[in-house]
């Protein structure tokens, strides 16, 4: 016989919270928590006591008590888990301050930067401390980035003209970016690639056999997103000679295009024997990069592409099966050639580099 206690009130329960509360127990996406919490309130409505309830779910008669209690009060926002509070924090918002300051502000003595346990020593905190403050605010001493600034007198008006290009190309013009991936190294591991592996990465020696280099010109078409791409031994006014009679035989069938070749002020590209051939062709027109600006030509980023996919983690026995890797990734690129999207404005570059246009 069940002891007579207080009263408990009646829960009832509408057919929508009956369906949540049915999904919620049934669901098997649902944690154990939430399950046993929807179980309980849902034997509640059966206005059974707390202590058969307990008794049938194989808990105890506090747990059936507290969220009948919370349910009742809140409803099924009641069977949430409240959030907690945590520890009170030791660190107060000058130190957090003053870390930020230094970090920012200064250097150690001796040093370049700092690091978790040289702050962690200057301000008196523990140096994990110094790694949560740093991460909340992205703070990174450890590392640093490099840049060049343009020193090209034109940099501004050839800067325009390059992304013009981009932006708002002439009708009926082919627009090449043109560069070349000079010295490219036909580099052979010393010991055979060990293969992945589950739960193992793919190895390979630090060590390798230097077979020779070659030197790739590329055209990357920037409406299409497809390469022309060649291969020599050496990267001359010759061989640039010869590049450019390849471009101009790949177009051959469309002879009402121009072809506007934007390239960098490399010496090959700007020879006597380049302008004259220039001269012969003058569907062919030249925008030249600003100087030190190789970031504007798109060929660049395909460039790093081939590299990261292709060249670098490859190992070649010979110049010749380098470039016979170099031309089957160029020709599998081609089957489904994917145009780089160019998004930025002449006028964003210049307030990035704090250019004055006055």
């Amino acid at each position: 016989m069940i002891a007579k206690g207080r009263p408990i009130e009646k829960l009832e329960l509408s057919e929508t919270e009956k369906e949540k509360l049915t999904l919620i127990a049934n669901r098997p996406k649902s944690s154990q928590r939430e399950a046993l919490r929807a179980r309980i309130i849902l034997e509640c409505a059966n206005n059974i006591p707390n202590q058969l309830v307990a008794e049938k779910l194989g808990i105890s008669q506090g747990t059936v008590g507290k969220w009948r209690s919370r349910f009742l009060k809140s409803r099924l926002d009641g069977l949430v888990d409240r959030p907690r509070t945590g520890a009170p924090r030791t660190i107060g918002d000058s130190k957090v301050e003053e870390i930020i300051t230094k970090t920012l502000r200064s250097v150690p003595k001796g040093k370049t930067h700092w690091s978790t346990r040289t702050m962690a020593k200057e301000v008196g905190v523990h140096p994990d401390s110094i790694h949560r403050i740093w991460k909340a605010f992205g703070l990174k001493p450890h590392l640093t980035k490099t840049f060049k600034v343009s020193k090209d007198p034109f940099f501004v008006e050839k800067t325009r003209d390059v992304i013009g290009m981009y932006f708002n190309p002439p009708e009926k013009a082919i627009v090449l970016c043109v560069d070349e991936k000079s010295q490219t190294q036909a580099l052979e591991r010393s010991q055979p690639v060990l293969p992945m592996e589950l739960g193992t990465l793919e190895r390979r020696t630090h060590d390798y056999i230097r077979h020779g280099t070659t030197s790739l010109f590329a055209a990357l078409n920037v409406l299409t997103g497809e390469v022309i791409g060649k291969c020599h031994a050496k990267h001359r006014a010759q061989e640039f000679l010869k590049f450019l009679n390849l471009i101009d035989a790949t177009y051959a069938d469309l002879p009402d295009y121009e072809i506007h070749l934007i390239m960098d002020n490399y010496a090959t590209h700007k020879t006597p024997q380049v302008q004259r051939w220039l001269l012969r062709h003058p569907k062919f027109h030249v925008h030249f990069t600003p100087t030190g600006s190789s970031w504007i030509n798109q060929v660049e980023r395909w460039f790093a592409n081939i590299t990261n996919e292709c060249i670098r983690r490859g190992s070649f026995s010979s110049v010749q099966s380098l470039i016979k890797a170099i031309y089957e990734y160029i020709e599998i690129h081609n089957q489904d050639p994917k145009p780089f999207v160019w998004k930025a404005t002449p006028e964003s570059i210049f307030k990035k580099l704090e250019f004055s246009l006055s």
